[in-house]
């Protein structure tokens, strides 16, 4: 482990600061991301890019990184060609790559704890469709585990600190997930993308947070992939209906266009904003797409002041 002292234990502590979006500090860096692997096309083709990355955003002030692998999947490597070995390879690289930036950032002077966070994206993630954000894809909680638990066990097999659940737009999935993450023996935290009081799929958040109120894999669940407005509800839903701590980590506020492939609109997320979260029960708190290391460190600056 990066950290000779649990997530789980520094949660209880107090609050860990997230890394922010792969794939804008990726683009940032020039690295063209328009193919349906995303960033999970450099885990094959550059993986020092990624590296340096993660690196950026441990320096900005992040606790954790999460890994590249949100689009990474063995039916997506398909699709390009790359058999199931080679693709499992890749997706345990995505761990190694965090934890190498850590030892970066460490012999760089970096003296705090830092913890590896293992994407696991949403069925949706490997469609390349826009459906992350609609869940309802007319799966069963079963094929959506059976998708699922491949990944999730060679992910495990890495051992990164935490799996990260994340951007879950349906509580099926969620229903799905947790059932794979049983017996891996990694922790794991649950993070819906939502719109308002609901799932994107539409149910209400109290339900989808209580799928895992009883789950002792989860360590933290919330809310990511999401309007900076969405959060605040969503971190009181969080906290009482699950009792556990919450994660959140937002947009910049823009909007992703599906078939256009681009972000639209203005952004919105206020680093100040975390401290109103943080008393509401966030303890584990980030950004997400389109929020860089210079609002990661404004984020972590505020939890500090």
């Amino acid at each position: 482990m990066t950290s000779t002292i649990t997530l789980t234990d520094a949660l209880a502590a107090g609050t860990v600061v997230l890394d922010g979006g792969m794939s804008n500090q990726l683009e940032s860096a020039g690295h063209d991301l328009s193919d349906e692997l995303w960033s999970a096309r450099l885990l094959a083709e550059q993986p020092e890019a990624i590296t340096e990355a993660h690196l950026a955003y441990f320096e900005a002030g992040a606790d954790v990184a999460i890994t590249s692998s949100y689009q990474a999947t063995f039916e997506g490597f398909a699709k390009r060609g790359i058999e199931p070995e080679r693709a499992g390879g890749l997706l345990g690289l995505s761990v190694e790559l965090a934890r190498e930036a850590a030892r970066r950032a460490q012999g760089k002077g970096v003296a705090r704890p830092l913890w590896v966070a293992a994407s696991v994206g949403p069925y949706g993630a490997m469609l390349a469709d826009g459906s992350e954000y609609r869940g309802r894809y007319g799966l069963s909680v079963e094929e959506l585990e059976r998708f699922h638990r491949p990944r999730l066990e060679v992910l495990a097999g890495a051992r990164p600190d935490v799996l990260a659940l994340e951007t879950v737009p349906d509580a099926d999935e969620a229903a799905a997930l947790l059932r794979a993450v049983r017996g891996l023996g990694v922790p794991a935290w649950l993070s819906y993308s939502v719109a308002g009081d609901r799932t994107r799929a539409g149910q209400p958040l109290e339900d989808a947070f209580a799928l895992a109120a009883d789950a002792d894999e989860v360590i933290a669940v919330g809310v990511n992939c999401c309007a900076p407005e969405d959060v605040e509800g969503a971190v009181e839903i969080a906290a009482r209906v699950t009792g556990k701590p919450v994660v959140v980590y937002p947009n910049s506020g823009e909007a992703w266009d599906a078939r256009a492939r681009a972000w639209a609109g203005s952004a919105s997320f206020a680093p100040e904003q975390v401290r109103g979260w943080r008393a509401s029960g966030a303890r584990l708190i980030g950004g997400c797409c389109r929020v860089g290391p210079v609002a990661i460190s404004e984020i972590a600056g505020a939890l500090k002041a």
